[in-house]
């Protein structure tokens, strides 16, 4: 891992982890949770907040009147909002896609899920994934809930990681996997 991603995440490790264990003790999860969820959706949604969190140009002040804004504006919890604040007054909000990674891991595992990443060709039916979803839950002794994404350069087939574990059943893999025999035969 480089030195700036493992600071960065041992930066938001803490701020996580303070943040989760307050809510936690104030019984606010899933408030939290939420408040996470919607960060997510704004800093997906919205290049001036990214470029508001990365950029080097605005003071401690404007970064925490700005986002102390947006908080209000979304309507997240105090303790979300101060700790917000708190992060633009320490030039800290560079970290919080890593903060809000870690909080959702911790949340996930408090609630005993594991989230898996799900790349297929084309966009799976309800069916298909509650199938996969029941089948990773047998697979992986907990609750499962699926990210999925398309990908039609995978042709078909399906990439699932969960953790560090990956399944690749895609029809690319499988043709690159053919391509390179090919060439050791020949």
């Amino acid at each position: 891992m480089s030195e700036p991603a493992s600071i960065s995440t041992g930066i938001a490790a803490r701020y996580a982890t303070a943040m989760f264990e307050l809510a936690s003790e104030a019984k606010a999860l899933p408030a939290l949770e939420a408040d996470v969820d919607a960060i997510d959706a704004a800093l997906a949604a919205s290049e001036d907040l990214r470029d508001l969190i990365n950029s080097p140009i605005y003071s401690r002040d404007e970064m925490a009147n700005a986002i102390g804004g947006v908080a209000d504006a979304m309507g997240v919890d105090v303790m979300t909002a101060n700790t917000l604040r708190l992060m633009a007054a320490k030039r800290r909000l560079f970290v919080v896609p890593a903060l809000v990674a870690e909080l959702r891991t911790r949340i996930a595992d408090h609630k005993g899920e594991v989230t898996a990443d799900v790349t297929s060709a084309k966009a799976l039916t309800k069916t298909q994934m509650d199938a996969l979803t029941k089948s990773l839950k047998a697979q992986v002794g907990k609750t499962v809930k699926l990210k999925a994404t398309v990908d039609e350069s995978i042709i078909g087939g399906l990439v699932v990681k969960v953790g560090s574990k990956m399944i690749d059943t895609s029809l690319r893999s499988k043709l690159n996997a053919l391509q390179n025999t090919m060439k050791e035969v020949g």
